[in-house]
């Protein structure tokens, strides 16, 4: 027997990529699958790729149900987890994939959320220096926004080795559809999205203070763009050097930042990420340079908003709170075109 995983929110996207990988995990067995107001319903009726669960329904968000598993996974909207976690037992693992527990200022939360700050917990992104260790200490974990995920990743190592300078940092990031929940909302029906970009929440995004908080930026303009595809994000980041700065030498840090990580490939020279290479996968795909007119630095970054910017990422965050391999059930391999 397994450790004991739930799944509250699984009839999401999230959701059901956690489902997914859960189900290929050789150490992880699951538990309560519960979807609020689709208790009752099959799993395969939401997710029909799901064939292994085939005959299984989806259950109510009980807190006690849940508590019954080893780790609890909350793909929950942001504002709805609090609550849950607030009536399970202390020795239960959390990860939280929601944005409840992420920001260590109360004031940004309710700047961009709005309502009470229910408070922080360790954050949920192993690859950043010391947060393996804080990880693997914890019984709640808050993992990373997807947009986060790839743009700290990106960025972070920069601003610490003092190459970027953090009060001049611009991202324009696209990610697909699946980045919005499953929610009908007339902007993402397909003849409203399909052949066009189109940018939101330009100036406002909720992930800005996360990212700011996670890298070490002071200043962030962040422009996201909805694409006209399923899953994925490419984020452009550009900031300003430090004094003298080549293409090597930014290159050499992300290179040195990531050395050894199962999760984070630094491309070969020439080669720019792209968003179907990390289809499926765990992996983040890094390319940069310098422009050559402006002197900026430039970084690219490719990742699935449903991988390493969520289920995969919080699987990971879980292997390691549970003393697991950190990379057992997850891939760097993507699926390709």
């Amino acid at each position: 027997m397994g450790l004991t995983v739930a799944v509250a929110g699984a009839s999401g996207y999230a959701g059901g990529e956690l489902l997914r990988l859960i189900s290929a995990h050789p150490h992880l067995e699951l538990g309560a699958v519960a979807a609020g107001s689709s208790a009752g319903r099959p799993i395969t009726s939401i997710h029909p790729h799901l064939v292994g669960l085939t005959g299984q329904s989806f259950v109510a968000t009980d807190p006690e149900t849940l508590a019954a598993a080893d780790l609890v996974f909350l793909a929950l909207p942001h504002g709805e987890s609090a609550a849950i976690a607030a009536d399970l037992p202390s020795q239960v693992h959390v990860v939280d994939l929601g944005a409840d527990f992420r920001l260590l200022d109360g004031d940004a939360w309710v700047r961009y959320y709005g309502g009470r700050h229910a408070g922080t917990w360790t954050y949920g992104l192993p690859e950043l220096p010391g947060q393996r260790e804080r990880i693997a200490a914890a019984t709640r974990v808050a993992n990373t926004g997807c947009y986060a995920a790839a743009i700290t990743i990106a960025l972070a190592p920069l601003i610490a080795g003092g190459l970027a300078d953090p009060e001049d940092v611009v991202v324009v990031a696209a990610s697909g559809t699946t980045g919005a929940g499953r929610g009908l909302k007339p902007h993402l029906m397909a003849s409203e999205v399909m052949g066009e970009l189109s940018p939101y929440k330009v100036g406002v995004h909720q992930h800005v203070p996360e990212i700011k908080q996670a890298t070490g930026a002071t200043s962030l303009s962040f422009t996201p763009v909805l694409a006209p595809m399923p899953r994925g994000i490419l984020a452009t980041i550009t900031a300003r050097p430090v004094g003298a700065v080549s293409a090597a030498d930014v290159r050499a840090c992300l290179v040195a930042a990531y050395d050894g990580e199962a999760f984070v490939h630094v491309l070969p020279e020439g080669q720019w990420p792209r968003t179907s290479s990390t289809y499926g996968s765990n992996a983040t795909h890094l390319q940069a340079t310098l422009d050559v007119d402006s002197g900026r630095i430039i970084v690219v970054s490719a990742l699935d908003n449903l991988g390493k910017g969520a289920a995969g990422q919080a699987v990971q965050c879980a292997n390691i709170m549970l003393g697991l391999p950190e990379s057992v059930g997850l891939t760097a391999l993507g699926t390709g075109p």
